[in-house]
């Protein structure tokens, strides 16, 4: 491949980026069961394979949440969706469930793409793809990726009997394998994205999502989805689309997360890692997720952390792809209770341990405040985020959540009660 080809390897995510949005994990059936109340579907309500059903039913599902319930009826229809709802809710089984349902598997034709914006998340989609597609062994589901060698994708396209019938990809990746021709993008009836918002806001990966779409059949089925999507998206996200179905949180204000307590510490940069040996001594907690601004920051205070005999590991861009996906598994697998991790792991990844979420370092914004402590309190479970204010920008910041979003950040105060975050 020509130095042209390999812009397939961008890294995209860097600094500024990123659950499943899934159902939730094993053992967390019944944590759905107060957002259920208002209405008593049950997922064999909405007429899925056998196959789909068993698989549900095998990991203890038996209730969709509010959003499952308004979009898989249409979707598994093959009507075109818009989704904004909150993290954790189960978006991802939406899109999952929906294709499943309506893929007809024929060797050697690609008829699904689902394209997101980081690999983690990716790698996490195809797992969430096998565990619903559990009783479906003719179905087949590829990942690709940049950071990873494109010969191997190439041979598996390239082979009628290995070519996935669905493929979960970083859009740079997926550009490259269409554009030129080891991804033949005829056949497909199926075009997602999640974390849609990320992927259209940039300039490069909106160009590479483009022309993706621009390949394939004109008459295809369009999903996207988000936990966040502001008024000027949600134009750009219809132009991909026929008559959708829309399902919004209008008011922003209903973005925060259920079940999820909130505060701040005022402190100075320098009694930080003073203050965090402290609460990760006292707190009670099953995984934690700190975030930091920079890859340097994830690399020293992983290290500090070490040193103080705390099991952490981190995850940044700066890691080798193999390296990043080894961590991630060893987080996922609850081997390690504490990551550090830069905003790469702010948006739809899902750990279903994860209780608590510490900013280290503020968010960016309002935006990338909710996906960070999005990540404890997950589909209605208790959780708590602490966030550290340091400085004028840190205020500012906690200032424009408070007001986005009407939630009252308050400090921690000196004691609080465990039970009120950890889900019993």
């Amino acid at each position: 491949m020509s130095a042209q080809d390999n812009e397939d390897l961008i890294d995209y995510e860097d600094e500024q980026d990123a659950i499943a949005d899934g159902v939730p994990q094993n053992g967390s059936a019944d944590k759905d069961k107060k957002f259920s109340g208002i209405h008593s579907t049950g997922f064999r309500d909405f007429l899925l394979k056998p196959e789909l059903l068993r698989a549900i039913s095998d990991l203890g599902f038996e209730h969709p949440s509010e959003v499952q319930q308004e979009c898989i009826p249409q979707a598994v229809l093959g009507m075109d969706v818009l989704c904004q709802a909150k993290s954790g809710h189960g978006k991802t089984a939406v899109f999952v469930l929906a294709t499943l349902q309506q893929v007809e598997p024929v060797n050697g034709e690609v008829s699904v793409l689902v394209m997101c914006h980081t690999r983690e998340l990716a790698f996490q989609i195809k797992n969430e793809y096998a565990r619903f597609s559990k009783y479906m062994p003719d179905i087949r589901i590829g990942v690709f990726y940049g950071g990873t060698p494109v010969q191997k994708d190439i041979d598996l396209l390239r082979d009628k009997t290995t070519c996935p019938h669905i493929v979960v990809a970083t859009p740079g990746r997926l550009n490259a394998l269409t554009r030129d021709k080891y991804l033949q993008p005829k056949n497909v009836k199926h075009f997602v994205l999640d974390e849609c918002d990320k992927m259209l806001e940039q300039l490069d990966m909106r160009r590479d999502v483009q022309e993706i779409f621009r390949v394939t059949p004109h008459h295809k089925q369009v999903m996207m989805f988000s936990a966040t999507l502001s008024k000027d998206i949600r134009v750009t996200c219809k132009k991909f689309m026929t008559n959708p179905l829309e399902i919004f949180v209008d008011d922003e204000t209903k973005l925060t997360l259920h079940g999820l307590q909130q505060h701040y510490i005022q402190l100075e940069e320098a009694a930080k890692n003073r203050k965090l040996n402290d609460l990760l001594d006292n707190l009670e907690f099953n995984q934690v997720v700190i975030f930091v601004k920079s890859v340097a920051r994830a690399n020293e205070l992983d290290k500090l952390l070490k040193e103080c005999n705390f099991p952490s590991i981190c995850i940044h861009s700066g890691l080798q792809q193999d390296e990043r996906i080894s961590r991630y598994k060893q987080f996922k697998n609850f081997e390690k209770r504490i990551l550090v991790a830069t905003d790469i792991f702010g948006r739809g990844i899902d750990v279903e341990r994860v209780n608590i979420v510490i900013n280290y370092d503020s968010s960016s914004d309002a935006d990338s405040y909710l996906h960070r402590v999005g990540r404890a309190g997950r589909f209605g479970t208790k959780g708590l985020a602490i966030t550290f204010v340091s400085s004028d920008a840190d205020r500012e910041i906690l200032n424009q959540i408070q007001a986005r979003f009407e939630v009252k950040v308050s400090e921690l105060p000196t004691t609080i009660d465990p039970s009120s975050y950890m889900t019993s």
